[in-house]
């Protein structure tokens, strides 16, 4: 059986069309940094403060590689999330399910523009973030491959879960739903301070979740060996943090075809109509 390749050079080609609208957008550029450039403030007023029990690396130093785990869950996330919830509503979901080839064009786009922009985003922020912050690096060709994978099988774990999101909630104005949620997960994922001085019952809950093992694996491969001792166990515990979003993955990659073909069925002329009419009586 020969492969139609139509539909995945449209689809590549509508990826790189998503990611020059990013970037050539100077607003949507900074409503999607400005988060991290907030976070960046605060992590260079934390500079000379440090962590107990990890050396001479500060907290602002601490903070760099945990916001770059926390940018690739939420690019992941609510990247695709958002995507798939506002096209849903102005018919661009259903126009590519009208088109034969259609759908898998229209996914393999927001897959690769989502992908694009959360490594765009993590390289903004990481190479002001090296230069500013000490004992922070990327010194070495593992310490380079252990970033690579992370954010790639972080990727992998996350976007199929904001998928699952999109097809499920159809109003935009229910995104807040999955926005309240994250927020409390990332509170509780050592992103700002050390999961273990959480209480025990709070650290196995974040540690359920990617979020936290993203921040880990991202601060494993660019912080000195010393500060693993404030983590929980004492170490960086690299395999379980591939193993637990690998698990994530690939429950996310079995889920989401499922759900997108449910959502894909569901779309009709008069679904959309009733989606923007409801939203119009929401406008104040």
């Amino acid at each position: 059986m020969n492969l139609d390749w139509t539909p995945i050079r449209a689809g590549i080609n509508r990826g790189g069309i998503l990611v020059k609208q990013s970037l050539t957008s100077p607003s949507e550029m900074f409503g999607s940094l400005f988060p991290s450039l907030i976070a960046m403030v605060v992590m260079i007023f934390l500079r000379d403060t440090d962590v107990a029990g990890a050396g001479p690396v500060s907290l602002g130093s601490m903070m760099l590689p945990s916001l770059l785990g926390m940018n690739i869950a939420f690019s992941g996330l609510m990247g695709m999330l958002s995507v798939l919830v506002m096209e849903r509503t102005d018919g661009t979901l259903l126009r590519a399910k009208a088109i034969p080839g259609g759908m898998t064009a229209y996914l393999l786009g927001v897959t690769l523009s989502t992908s694009a922009w959360a490594f765009v985003s993590t390289v903004i922020v990481m190479v002001p973030g090296l230069l500013i912050f000490d004992n922070v690096a990327l010194a070495s060709v593992g310490s380079w491959v252990t970033l690579l994978l992370v954010v790639i099988v972080g990727l992998l774990a996350t976007m199929p879960l904001g998928a699952v999101l999109g097809a499920t909630i159809s109003n935009p104005r229910n995104m807040g739903l999955a926005m309240l949620p994250m927020m409390g997960l990332i509170a509780i994922s050592g992103i700002f301070y050390p999961i273990a001085a959480l209480p025990g019952w709070l650290q196995w809950i974040g540690q359920v979740f990617p979020i936290y093992w993203l921040g880990l694996g991202m601060r494993s491969a660019m912080l000195p060996d010393a500060m693993s001792a404030v983590e929980v166990a004492g170490s960086w515990r690299s395999a379980e943090t591939f193993l637990v979003l690998g698990v994530w993955a690939i429950l996310g990659l079995g889920l989401a075809p499922v759900m997108l073909r449910r959502m894909a069925r569901r779309e009709s002329g008069s679904s959309v109509a009733a989606r923007r009419a409801k939203m119009m009586e929401n406008m104040p």
